[in-house]
């Protein structure tokens, strides 16, 4: 994987916006620092039933992006549904929200990053939507893009980055 700081700097000079930066408000809840893959995104706001269909079904290296519209009342993602991920091959989640069962998800192989920890769960009411352009922390996210995460931060990219110097 090209680390965070890398790819920061060789997108330093470009004023096309491809290169996004997550901003430094989430904390690392699951068992890998390092994550990278293309995004698959969700929008729900304190119901989780997007997230559940998200994780049960093939994540094939991606990163789920969800868009929790940063509640911090609800748990969006805790031990059952971080196996889901984990076991179904997603490469990380990312929720704008809270996450819960911190005893659960850190062994889990996965990145799993949040806003913050609350025990309380969600209802599950609505479908959600997925699939679609979200704003997270201000930064909007794509379906498609590459999202990068390590001990430093988040960035994304519109496309996969390039392999970093004298990487086999």
């Amino acid at each position: 994987m090209t680390p965070t700081c890398d790819l920061c700097d060789r997108y330093k000079s470009d004023t096309s916006g491809a290169l996004r930066v997550l901003p430094p408000v989430f904390h690392d809840y699951g068992g890998r620092v390092e994550f990278f893959g293309p995004v698959f995104t969700v929008k729900c706001y304190e119901d989780n039933t997007p997230v559940k269909a998200a994780v049960e079904s093939p994540g094939q290296g991606r990163v789920l992006v969800v868009d929790g519209g940063a509640s911090l009342r609800r748990a969006l993602l805790g031990g059952l549904l971080g196996a889901a991920a984990a076991r179904n091959g997603w490469a990380g989640v990312v929720v704008d929200g809270c996450v819960r069962d911190i005893a659960e998800l850190k062994p889990l192989p996965i990145g799993i990053r949040a806003l913050a920890l609350i025990p309380l769960p969600t209802e599950r009411k609505s479908e959600g939507l997925r699939d679609l352009p979200v704003q997270v922390q201000g930064v909007w996210v794509r379906p498609g893009d590459w999202l990068y995460a390590d001990a430093d931060g988040m960035v994304v990219l519109p496309h996969e980055a390039p392999a970093p110097a004298g990487a086999a």
